[in-house]
């Protein structure tokens, strides 16, 4: 029998491949149609390619509709690496999609070509979310390589849309298809820390709303003549975020501890000056604690715009843009136990359970009632302009995602 020192040193062994994988993953913008791309196809594509040269041979494919790219599908793949025992499947789920660059200017160089400065590799989606994948990928091929089996079968999945809400990705796969059970082990590398002692076991409640308020415009001359949408639009935004000191309940598993409500975009309304606004639109950005439903939120947020309309003669509409809420995953779940077993044994680390105001795809797996955990070894680039990850995480966080496989309580 292979012991796990050898898998251990196996991925160890790879970082020329693993380089490989990313700088091929780099150079394929997965953009979503809403951020000017065409989808996920050709890095799908590429993925499965490159896989097929490693050895891997067990593909799936769950695409869902979506006419506005070119291919009219955003791809969904799940790779299977047959296991002794097939009644519980290990899952890690990490996405293919990817944000825009932003500020070119702020790049050392193209964010499509990978750089490699020592330890560092340099990109857009190079940590969010290819690290995670890459990890997945070299743990997963260390037990081909070697040519033995996992303990138990290890679900792949690489999924769409995960940037701009998941609704052709995870939300689609939950909808269409019963690829997992109760019994599963699900591992999203998507979020961490750069000692990766975290384990993220909740995410807060997120609301997503477009505030609209309808006045009527006139002359800046004449306010009297009007209702200023801008005015009733700024006091809504302050009453809303006010709500923090309402729904004010603290849980030290998330950082900050509270709920929070802010105001954040803005759209323009009049282009002038000398007008005063008829119309006027912003959004808010709201992260609640799991005690807190979003029904509950909402109702409140409805009541405080009832008293906005009331007092500047204006009307408030609310509209949710995006809505998640999910239960957190119990700290006895067996996934937790066994990651964390799998960190002490392979790192000597000591994990720590958090909860997180981010969301995860994690977060719809938990509102579908499997217990899923967020953790990977990370800087936290994800989005920022010279995107990094670091070698020597890709190396050992595909060396714990190895030891869930052969079965960390054997190590």
């Amino acid at each position: 029998m292979v012991d796990f020192l050898s898998i251990k040193d196996c991925i160890a062994g790879q970082t020329e491949k693993m380089i490989e994988l990313e700088r091929l993953l780099c150079s394929i913008p997965a953009l979503a149609p809403e951020s000017g791309g065409d989808g996920e196809l050709k890095k799908c594509e590429a993925l499965q390619a490159f896989l097929q040269k490693l050895g891997f041979t067990q593909f799936e494919r769950f695409d869902a509709p979506d006419s506005r790219v070119s291919s009219g599908i955003r791809p969904n793949l799940v790779v299977t690496i047959p296991g002794k025992d097939d009644t519980q499947h290990i899952w890690i789920m990490a996405h293919t999609d990817v944000v825009p660059p932003g500020e070119l200017a702020k790049w050392k160089g193209d964010p499509w070509t990978l750089v490699q400065e020592g330890d560092k590799l340099i990109g857009r989606g190079v940590e969010d979310n290819q690290q995670g994948l890459v990890s997945a990928v070299f743990a997963a091929y260390a037990f081909i390589a070697l040519g033995i089996q996992p303990a138990h079968t290890v679900k792949l999945l690489f999924v769409a849309d995960e940037e701009i809400g998941s609704l052709y990705g995870i939300h689609y796969l939950l909808r269409t298809h019963q690829l997992f059970t109760k019994n599963d082990l699900i591992l999203v590398p998507d979020g961490g820390d750069p000692a990766g002692e975290t384990i993220e076991i909740a995410e807060k409640n997120i609301v997503w709303l477009k505030v609209s308020v309808q006045g009527e415009q006139t002359h800046a001359s004449r306010p009297d003549l009007g209702n200023n949408a801008f005015i009733a639009a700024a006091d809504a935004a302050l009453r809303f975020h006010a709500l923090e000191g309402v729904f004010s309940h603290q849980d030290s598993l998330f950082e900050p501890p509270y709920s929070t409500l802010q105001p954040t975009k803005k759209e323009a309304n009049i282009p002038n000056i000398n007008t005063i606004p008829g119309e006027d639109v912003f959004y808010m950005d709201c992260r609640l604690l799991p005690c807190y439903p979003v029904a509950e939120v909402m109702e409140k947020m409805r009541s405080v715009a009832d008293d906005v309309e009331g007092k500047y003669g204006v009307q408030v509409s609310l509209d949710i843009v995006q809505s998640d809420e999910s239960p957190a995953t119990p700290d006895s779940a067996p996934v937790v136990q066994l990651l964390t077993t799998a960190l002490k044994k392979v790192h000597g680390i000591e994990a720590r359970l958090i909860g997180i105001g981010g969301g995860t795809v994690a977060a719809p797996l938990r509102s579908a009632g499997y217990a899923a955990v967020v953790w990977s070894t990370l800087d936290d680039m994800a989005h920022q302009p010279n995107e990094y990850c670091l070698i020597k995480n890709i190396v050992s966080d595909a060396q714990v995602m190895a030891a869930l496989m052969y079965g960390a309580d054997a190590i």
